[in-house]
């Protein structure tokens, strides 16, 4: 048995290579993700009809379909009217825009969870709209939003799994590989989840040590897991004092 842990444990620089680029990936399909999402979502609420249309139809469609065959669309489908994008690229694309259609509604949520009147008390304070929602609105909805956008993050994170389909190097695609050469399923693909478990809670703890910076107060929700964007106290409990 320690002969198979050891014939694994060779292959660990190429494991520690694909959870870089597993992490880049998901780095950059989240970006992409937090742009389609802000977008589709000013989109949706925008006064223009058209906006509003195009917007709702980006989102059902993408919800609404799988994500390994959009994967295979934007992989094999878009070189035939000519656009050519390399597998990890392809799966960049794919993976963000399909989380940027789940982050859409996510935005959508926290803008509408702002008060109204805070909107009317920046107008008669003589804001514009757009100095309104940068200054007032959206520093509230993205408190709001923020566990929930985490959540996606790690969604990313996991969803690159499946860009083993179009042949990308990352963690699970080098664990297969690495598989057909050891047959040794048990080490190769427990040793896997486990590089799986630390970048997902490294990401959830990055992201807690940022929302402790960005929000004052502290987040009171958490995701669950390992690394919790706070640790809550028990509240105190009010004693009455007879005089």
């Amino acid at each position: 048995m320690s002969y198979q842990w050891r014939t694994v444990f060779e292959y660990l620089p190429e494991f520690l290579d694909a959870m870089g680029l597993t992490l880049w990936i998901t780095l950059q399909a989240f970006l992409l993700a937090l742009v389609c999402g802000l977008v589709a979502a000013l989109a949706r609420n925008s006064r223009w009809v058209m906006f509003r249309l195009l917007a709702g139809a980006y989102v059902e469609v993408i919800r609404n379909t799988p994500v390994l065959l959009q994967i295979f669309v934007v992989f094999f489908a878009l070189p035939s009217v000519g656009v050519r994008l390399d597998a990890v690229t392809a799966g960049v694309v794919a993976i963000g825009v399909n989380v940027g259609a789940y982050l859409c509604e996510v935005f959508r949520a926290g803008i509408s969870s702002v008060a109204r009147g805070q909107g009317e008390a920046a107008q008669v304070l003589g804001l514009s709209p757009r100095q309104t929602f940068a200054s007032v609105i959206a520093p509230q909805a993205l408190r709001n939003v923020y566990p929930a956008t985490v959540n996606n993050l790690i969604q990313v994170l996991l969803g690159t799994s499946l860009l083993t389909a179009i042949a990308v190097p990352e963690l699970t695609g080098v664990a297969t590989v690495i598989n057909a050469r050891t047959l040794l399923f048990v080490q190769v693909f427990a040793l896997t989840l486990l590089l799986y478990l630390i970048l997902s809670n490294a990401l959830s703890f990055a992201a807690g040590l940022l929302g402790r910076v960005m929000f004052k107060p502290a987040l009171d929700q958490a995701r669950p897991g390992l690394w919790p964007l706070r640790r809550t106290r028990p509240s105190a409990i009010p004693v009455e004092v007879s005089s």
